[in-house]
């Protein structure tokens, strides 16, 4: 009886959007952007465990983040993020202090320049966006610089076109990705592909490449509110986490 209860209640739980990226706590794919948008007024409060194959060369360890995000407006997205960091990496183990002790924080924004379809049918989505874009570590200069503390820093352009297969939708995403960093570069083409099935669109399966690595991984909208996602980076390092969803308007 339960089973049907809980098949029933999952049936009833269309999703608005399944596009989070909790890596950076944005919406995108898994760690690589897309131009794809949340319904306006729509808040995201999660976080996830951050393996370090995932993460800056900074951090030589598994980790963690949290993050809150806003869709302020149907094209403008922002959304600060904590990476939590430990004393030994800072230098700080001399002098008592052990474990996760501190946390590099940072501002994304996404600004939709044309939204999928606006002049024409064949049209895709263009988003322009940025994370930790500013440091003021080492005199207040821009992140990309390869100086200061802004590790996640990027820049991009990321355009989405979904197509219909027969009853399948299929999204295609490409994005080109700049910060000029020398210890963690991410410059050059990256794109993927999303595919939420027709007989359960709740789940989302994601296959991309972020510029850097490849990656394959999926999402689940339960309730239409708590959002799970799990990848794989590099096709076998484990990064995955949680983002409740709040709806204001």
């Amino acid at each position: 009886m339960w089973r049907r209860i809980l098949l029933l209640a999952l049936a009833l739980c269309f999703p608005l959007l399944l596009s989070a990226q909790l890596t950076y706590g944005t919406t995108g794919l898994l760690n690589a952007p897309s131009a794809e948008m949340q319904q306006d007024k729509t808040v995201m409060i999660g976080g996830n465990f951050l393996n370090k194959e995932i993460t800056p060369p900074h951090w030589y360890y598994h980790t963690a983040n949290y993050f809150l995000n806003v869709t302020i407006f149907p094209w403008l997205e922002v959304a600060y993020t904590c990476t939590l960091v430990t004393a030994e990496s800072l230098g700080l183990g001399q002098y008592g202090y052990s474990g996760f002790s501190n946390q590099d924080r940072y501002f994304s924004v996404r600004l939709r320049l044309l939204k999928e379809g606006q002049f024409w049918k064949h049209m895709p989505a263009v988003v322009i966006g940025t994370s930790d874009p500013y440091t003021e570590s080492g005199g207040g200069e821009i992140s990309s610089s390869g100086e200061g503390n802004g590790f996640f820093c990027r820049f991009y352009v990321a355009a989405t076109k979904h197509i219909a297969i027969g009853k399948e939708k299929i999204g295609l995403h490409v994005s080109w990705l700049l910060n000029h960093r020398y210890d963690y570069p991410l410059n050059g083409p990256a794109g993927g592909i999303s595919w939420n099935p027709s007989f359960h669109p709740q789940l989302r399966l994601i296959a991309e490449y972020d510029a850097k690595d490849f990656a394959f991984g999926a999402t689940y909208l339960l309730f239409n509110h708590l959002h799970a996602q799990v990848e794989l980076q590099k096709m076998k390092y484990f990064t995955g986490g949680l983002t409740y969803k709040i709806y204001l308007k």
